[in-house]
């Protein structure tokens, strides 16, 4: 019986260095990514932020103005509401917040004293006992997590300020500055190329402006319902529970579960079960218009998304990257979506020999 030839694969030097290469290029990728991870979301904070103000620029670019002053009047309008936004809401939270605060003593004694709706936890399972001796063993950092020094909450307070101050300029000058770069580099594309690119551009852009607009448009919605819901049931901090609610809605699907849960909560602790009971049935209401008009109406033409690929990517992207993985889950995969449509496109122009 014959034995089989030997096969002798050859690899050239130059694919080896051009692996080793790639996989080196990679790693730098990669490091630089978790190096400037902190800039790279400010970035792309800017980058949302403009897609939603975009709009509003070409409108006003169409109509009467050039692109500089367009933009500048878009960007400062809209610092100018967020600004009388924050002096007409900052106020009433931080004397809420406040006055939580200094009530907190009050449950915790009613607690207990076996009091209040929450007083048979003491009874039962003396839950006021077992975390006392807790803090006595961990100290209250412990318990909390706050165990580092005050140091490093002084640092994470000036980062957030840097932040934020970053993100305002890096959208001013996206809005000035963005169609001009994408011109420049769909310049540097091929002639054959650009109109593919210039096409899943635009829907990427379109998927993106939209959902950032919308879920904005939808937050403001929830927190100002629950706001005059909260007043209605007589809660002193309608305001602080309000703002919450908006700023929790902001999270796809998940998000207003949340807030249902603390509101209730403090509603429950604050007054009775019977207000805490109107204000679960408001949630549940308004949960289901959300999710069944509000939704369909504001994202069904821009991001095109079953509820199952949205509760998938919201998951992904929570996973991934924690609450800011998931507001960023949904624009992420209709960008995807749209190239995933334009691949598969090509693929039938070139199967049909255009």
């Amino acid at each position: 019986m014959a034995t089989p030839e030997a096969r002798v694969v050859t690899v050239r030097p130059r694919t080896v260095l051009a692996v080793l290469g790639i996989a080196v290029l990679v790693g730098l990728g990669l490091m630089l990514v978790l190096l400037a991870w902190r800039v790279l979301t400010w970035i792309l904070i800017a980058a949302l932020l403009a897609a939603a103000l975009n709009p509003a620029v070409e409108w006003l670019e169409r109509r009467w103005m050039g692109r500089a002053l367009a933009a500048s009047a878009v960007f400062f309008i809209a610092l100018l509401v967020v600004s009388g936004i924050g002096f007409l809401v900052i106020p009433p939270v931080i004397t809420q917040v406040t006055d939580f605060v200094n009530a907190v003593p009050g449950f915790v004694d009613d607690l207990t004293a076996g009091r209040g709706p929450f007083g048979w936890l003491q009874d039962r399972y003396q839950i006021v006992d077992r975390i006392q001796a807790a803090i006595e063993k961990q100290g209250v950092g412990g318990i909390l997590g706050l165990g580092g020094p005050a140091l490093d909450i002084v640092r994470s307070v000036v980062t957030a300020v840097v932040g934020v101050i970053t993100v305002i300029f890096l959208t001013y000058f996206m809005l000035l500055e963005g169609p001009r770069t994408v011109s420049t580099l769909m310049g540097l594309l091929p002639e054959a190329a650009r109109p593919r690119f210039e096409r899943v551009g635009g829907e990427i852009y379109r998927t993106i402006s939209g959902y950032v607009t919308g879920n904005l448009v939808i937050s403001l919605v929830a927190g100002v319902l629950a706001t005059v819901v909260l007043y209605a049931v007589g809660s002193e901090f309608a305001i602080a529970l309000g703002l919450l609610v908006a700023i929790l809605d902001l999270i796809p699907l998940a998000g207003a579960t949340i807030a249902a849960i603390v509101v209730t909560t403090v509603v429950f602790i604050e007054t009775d079960w019977l207000r805490a009971l109107i204000v679960i049935v408001f949630f549940i209401a308004y949960q289901q218009f959300e999710n069944h008009v509000l939704q369909p109406l504001v994202y069904g033409r821009t991001v095109q998304l079953s509820p199952l690929i949205v509760l998938c990517a919201v998951l992904i992207g929570a996973q991934l990257a924690g609450v800011f993985g998931a507001l960023l889950a949904i624009p992420v995969a209709g960008s995807l979506l749209a190239v995933a449509r334009e691949l598969i496109e090509y693929r039938r122009e070139v199967a049909a020999g255009r």
